[in-house]
Parts: C-alpha cells; structure tokens; sequence
C-alpha cells in the first residue's frame, strides 16, 4: 500500500482532468489520497470527491490564509462537518508567518479551534506551520496539557530541534516533495532520522512536484518518487517504507480504517 496523506484533488491543475489524476496514481500503487480542504466554501465539492471514490478521504478545515475571512469558524461547525463517514481529518490549521495573509492573533484563535475539534472528535488535525514554529509548538504544548489530541505536521521543513519537539508531544510528521529538492539538505538530514513509526508522505499536490517531474503540476502519483527518494535516503527500499507509511497513516487516521479504501 501507498498513502499520499496530502493532496488537493480540487485546485486547479488537478480538477480539470481529476478522473485521469486518479487514475494514473492508481497506475503507479498508490492506493489512497487523502483529500484537503482550506476554508468552507471547499468542503462539499472536497466531501463530493471522497463520496465519489472509493480511494480518496477527505478533510474540513481553514488554512490559516483564509483565517480573517473565516472569524466565525468555531469548534462546533468543524465538529459537525466531521461527522461524514468520509472525513477523516481536521485542517488544515495552522500558522503561516511567512506571508501573513490573516491576522496572526486570527491565525491563533483559528488554529486553537481545530484543536479543539480534533480533541472533541477523536480525528488528527494536519497542521501547517511556516516561520511560526515557535509560537506553534507553544499553542500545541499548552492544548496537549488540556488534553491530548492526535496530530500531524505536514510538510515539514523545520529544523530538527522543532521535529524532535513535536514528536515528544506524540505528533507524526509527513514528508512532501521538498525532500527531494538540491537544497533540501537540512531537511533530507532530518527526514533520515525520523523515526519510521512517525513518518508520512504525501505530495500537497499540485503544488511541490518533486524530482524529477520539477516544474509541473504535482499530482498524487508523485507520491512514489518521492517514497523512493526517502527510502534511499533512509537506507531502505520503497516497498517496505511505502507498508509502513501506510501503516503510520491508518494508526493515525483511525476513521479511515472503516472506509473502502482500508
């Protein structure tokens, strides 16, 4: 099995041919995508595609982009939205710094709600972080002492000392693309030590297409290029560490395991 624990099966560059997508990721193994969702207005049309195919899952969440255009967004609409068979994930959530594009108190606020969603319903949020990682592993380490919540950082590329955090706190960490790029150094270091009952891999695609498709739309498929390029750099083969992501994923997102594609 091959997870691709993170996709955008509903951006453009995906949705126009969505039907050869899937099938050209299910040419090359990989049996399950989890489809992500980043403000409300996505949810149906992201729920539609889970309900459609049996291989896709899909999540609800705001992005911390969308946070100010979103000041409403409680626990207890996240909560409801999660209670579709095939939602199986909160976010994703998060702090973004580096653009800015929402309120950063808005930010937090937002991503305390998921939180909160996530402790509630029992689903593991997917966490975007970028030049917050600080104030993230802060607002993680004071809701974890409110009680524990699963959870995930998704395409990580912080340091190690901030991946060494988040797995103290219990979190899983995914890989996207990024790892495969030539200045990735830190983060192929990083990547290599993560401890292998931890790990994910997903693509985030359309964006972040990894070598060698660089500089085109990324799209699930890629996901096994990028399995490869880790293994290697783990010393192991593909197979084993596409069975353990794989594992990693389902001991993770518990409400996939009922779905068809488990």
């Amino acid at each position: 099995m091959l997870i691709d624990s993170h996709c955008h099966l509903n951006y453009k560059g995906l949705i126009e041919e969505q039907p050869a997508v899937l099938a050209r990721a299910r040419a090359r193994g990989v049996t399950g995508m989890l489809n992500i969702s980043t403000r409300e207005s996505e949810w149906g049309d992201v729920i539609a595609t889970a309900e459609r195919e049996p291989d896709v899952w899909a999540s609800v969440g705001i992005h911390p982009h969308e946070a100010d255009t979103h000041p409403d967004m409680h626990a207890r609409r996240l909560i409801e939205a999660a209670a579709h068979p095939k939602v199986i994930g909160i976010g994703e959530s998060g702090l973004d710094y580096y653009y800015d594009h929402s309120d950063r108190d808005r930010q937090k606020a937002s991503f305390r709600a998921h939180i909160e969603a996530a402790r509630e319903t029992g689903l593991p949020i997917i966490i975007h972080t970028r030049d917050a990682e600080e104030d993230t592993f802060a607002i993680l380490s004071e809701e974890m002492g409110k009680g524990a919540f699963p959870a995930l950082i998704h395409c990580f590329t912080a340091n190690a000392d901030f991946g060494a955090k988040v797995l103290d706190l219990g979190l899983y960490i995914s890989i996207s693309g990024i790892v495969t790029f030539k200045n990735a150094k830190d983060l192929q270091a990083t990547a290599a030590i993560v401890p292998e009952d931890r790990l994910l891999v997903e693509t985030d695609a359309p964006f972040l297409a990894p070598v060698p498709h660089r500089g085109k739309t990324g799209e699930p498929s890629f996901v096994v290029d990028t399995t490869a390029f880790l293994a290697q750099l783990r010393g192991t083969d593909a197979e084993s560490l596409s069975a353990a992501t794989a594992a990693n994923f389902f001991r993770l997102f518990t409400k996939a395991t009922s779905g068809p594609a488990a």
